[in-house]
């Protein structure tokens, strides 16, 4: 999951589903000569969200059982999702608290590999007779700025939108709406409006509040369903002044000057994506949600059940504006096993990775997490798709995905993003204003010479 969706997810308490990791291939570590070895693994950990530490304690297990004289020391960050960023870096520049193998973010993947903290792996997984099930759009959130892979996947997450049946049957709308641009999404809201006025017609996520969850289940889901994105990988530059910026948050203009989204008071609550996921869309208040993969998840936990949502709710993909080529969109973000750049046994942290993440550590972890797979065996797998009747269409959208410019500035942009979709819901600014103060902002966050104007 992205960091604030597993945030999200954490924060409703999902319970633990016990994993287990098959042993990997067998090195010189097996026959006894890394006697004595020990290798760090470090990863995320909060009380309600037990699943990591699950699956490392299983991986942990088998790995030593098939490298003698190896031990595995598991070091768990105690923080929530931000915190856990910062005390892995602080541990990352200390040579003696540098961590052999890292549970890390996509979102970080770029950054850390800049700042030298991660080893390239490469050379690595090109002979693990598994790395042909990893698809090549599955490991771009795995790589740094030079192309080269730091991580293996453990899983991703996409987004589309979440529609209820019940009250498009009321609205006189079909129960299996697939929107083929913006204005049908706006057109399905303005007639559930009009029809259905007791409820809310759509959400789509905006403000600082709610952090990466707007730039990403929000803002980035428009953008990149234009002809513009975020950032050139080509030139590793900025894009500012592009039209589709300005499309998207006229977007934003639309749906809450209309009042086709929620009132201010709910949208700019920071606790907005618990209150859709477990308040809005289950007591019939919410009819059309942009949202992430994981949603499904939440309504089939005890804590949070909601027995009806397979009747209740259908999914459609997110079209481009104009319906243009692909015709839909979807963003990704994912964590992944790398290794350390200053671990002192490459090989033996690499094997680790390769025997966590092999088809039934994988398997399991995605059902555990709600992960959506990228293994090519996992996404046909029956038990897999058994697990949740929401992963077929999730992982169906994988091939519309895009990721986020994981570059070291993107925090910050992202915040900027926040900002402008925060100052058109609360009109105090047209989105052409909010786009020429989120330019301003990206010169101040990365100069002028990072930036190219778009074409």
């Amino acid at each position: 999951m992205a960091r604030r969706a597993l945030a999200a997810v954490a924060v409703l308490g999902i319970a633990a589903v016990g994993l287990t990791a098959c042993s990997g291939s067998k090195d010189k570590a097996a026959s006894g000569s890394s006697e004595g070895k020990s290798l760090v693994v470090t990863y995320y950990k909060t009380s309600s969200f037990p699943q990591v530490e699950d699956f490392m304690k299983r991986a942990k297990e088998e790995f030593e059982s098939t490298h003698k004289g190896v031990t595995i020391d598991l070091q768990p960050v105690e923080a929530d999702a931000d915190q856990y960023f910062t005390k892995l870096a602080l541990m990352n520049k200390s040579k003696s608290k540098a961590p052999d193998i890292i549970y890390e973010d996509t979102f970080q993947v770029m950054s850390d590999a800049a700042a030298g903290y991660l080893l390239p792996i490469d050379q690595y997984v090109k002979n693990w007779d598994e790395w042909s099930q990893y698809p090549e759009s599955s490991t771009q959130g795995a790589k740094g700025m030079d192309g080269k892979l730091y991580g293996v996947p453990f899983g991703t997450d996409t987004r589309g939108i979440y529609f209820n049946k019940k009250i498009f049957e009321q609205a006189g709308l079909p129960t299996d709406w697939q929107p083929k641009n913006w204005d049908e999404i706006l057109s399905a809201a303005r007639t559930i409006k009009e029809k259905v006025p007791d409820v809310i017609p759509m959400n789509i996520y905006a403000g600082r509040a709610g952090g990466e969850q707007t730039s990403m289940q929000g803002f980035e889901m428009l953008l990149y369903g234009t002809q513009d994105t975020l950032y050139n990988t080509d030139t590793n530059k900025w894009i500012s002044g592009s039209q589709g910026f300005k499309d998207a948050l006229t977007f934003y203009q639309t749906a809450y000057s209309e009042g086709l989204a929620p009132s201010n008071d709910v949208a700019l609550d920071k606790a907005v994506g618990t209150r859709v996921s477990t308040e809005l869309l289950p007591k019939g208040k919410l009819a059309i949600d942009i949202d992430g993969s994981w949603l499904p998840y939440v309504w089939m936990q005890d804590s949070t059940k909601w027995a009806e949502w397979q009747d209740t709710i259908g999914l459609a993909k997110m079209p481009t504006q104009k319906g243009q080529e692909p015709g839909f969109t979807t963003l990704s973000g994912g964590w992944v096993l790398s290794v350390g750049s200053q671990t002192k046994d490459p090989e033996l942290a690499a094997d680790f990775v390769k025997t966590a993440l092999n088809k039934k550590g994988s398997l399991q972890y995605s059902i555990a997490t709600s992960a959506i797979a990228v293994r090519k065996d996992i996404v046909s797998d029956p038990e897999y798709l058994k697990a949740n009747p929401a992963f077929e269409f999730f992982a169906g959208i994988v091939q519309y995905t895009h990721f986020r410019p994981a570059t070291p500035d993107y925090p910050q942009i992202s915040t900027n993003i926040q900002t402008a979709t925060e100052s058109v819901v609360t009109k105090e600014q047209t989105p052409e204003q909010a786009a020429k103060a989120y330019d301003e902002g990206l010169v101040k966050i990365v100069g002028e010479k990072n930036i190219e104007a778009a074409k």
